[in-house]
């Protein structure tokens, strides 16, 4: 019987592909290549620092000046992870990588990508909230006090950076409208995610990623497993989340990864708890954005719900 660890080899390459293609947050990982990942929990991120400009001398030329690159480690704090059974009889050693590869798959489509694209945008939101780069207004179908208010956020954020593409994440119910409505503003453009690149809607030339409403909230409760009620894993809604509007973000400034750290199969032979091929998931994944990139970041939600 061949090594059983061979068949993890095949399906941790696919598994972290299929995140990054799939997941509406997955163009925020294009900025991982500046982490350095050798796997487990920890990660190590660049951090530059420089002088300045200074005076050219006729005489004496040029100022010395210092670059000091420092990498600072930083812990992934969201380690989830779940094992499976497929039993003996419902698949064989020939079929195994199939069935399992297909099994494993749906459980990233349904389950993981979710979860993960769920715990970025509140993330997101709630760095942007704490760095005060925050409005809010109730959502109507008022297409043009839609386009009011997202234009005011672009503009809040371009005096602050200056003029630079952003990435514009919200409901696909809400782009829609402005779709139909505002069709002046609105054209087609190319987004990266991983090694494909994507069209999608733009508002302004700013491509907008469309991400289902339930995903777009500013906190979720994530389930360990094990507490009672929570057996089924997960997450949900935390109390007082507030809904998202829309995400405004450039580029480069979420600096997200989210890593298979391993995948281990046991063959029906082997497994000594029940006739059954068992496969262990692991995965790891954060989202960071760096101190000086705060205020390339910005989100509108709607007003908290009254007290009853």
């Amino acid at each position: 019987m061949p090594n059983t660890l061979e068949y993890s080899k095949i399906f941790q390459p696919s598994l972290d592909k299929q995140v990054v293609q799939e997941s509406t947050t997955g163009w925020m990982e294009l900025n991982s290549n500046l982490v350095k990942y050798n796997g487990g929990n920890e990660v190590k991120l660049p951090n530059i620092v420089m002088d300045g400009l200074a005076d050219y001398d006729r005489t004496n030329g040029f100022v010395g000046g210092d670059v000091t690159l420092e990498w600072k480690t930083y812990t992934l704090t969201q380690d989830r992870g779940r094992s499976f059974s497929i039993d003996a009889m419902d698949v064989d050693e020939t079929n195994f990588v199939v069935t399992a590869g297909t099994v494993m798959g749906e459980f990233q489509r349904t389950m993981v990508i979710p979860e993960i694209d769920a715990y970025r945008y509140s993330k997101l939101a709630s760095l942007a909230i704490s760095a005060g780069q925050k409005r809010e207004f109730a959502l109507t179908p008022d297409t043009d006090t839609i386009v009011k208010e997202l234009l005011a956020d672009l503009a809040a954020m371009e005096d602050v950076i200056g003029a630079k593409q952003v990435i514009i994440t919200m409901n696909p119910i809400v782009a829609a409208q402005l779709g139909r409505d505002a069709k002046e503003y609105v054209s087609k453009t190319m987004l990266q995610k991983g090694a494909l690149s994507t069209e999608v809607q733009s508002f302004n030339d700013n491509p907008i990623v469309k991400a289902p409403s339930k995903l777009l909230k500013t906190a979720f409760t994530f389930y360990d497993g094990t507490t009672t009620g929570q057996e089924a894993g997960g997450f949900t809604n935390a109390a007082g989340a507030l809904d998202i509007n829309w995400l405004i973000s450039t580029k480069d400034a979420p600096i997200a990864i989210s890593k298979t750290d391993k995948v281990r199969t046991f063959a029906p032979d082997v497994n000594q708890k029940a006739d059954a091929w068992k496969i262990d998931y692991r995965k790891y994944h954060d989202l960071w954005v760096p101190a000086s990139k705060l205020t390339s970041i910005f989100v509108n939600t709607k007003p908290a719900a009254p007290e009853a």
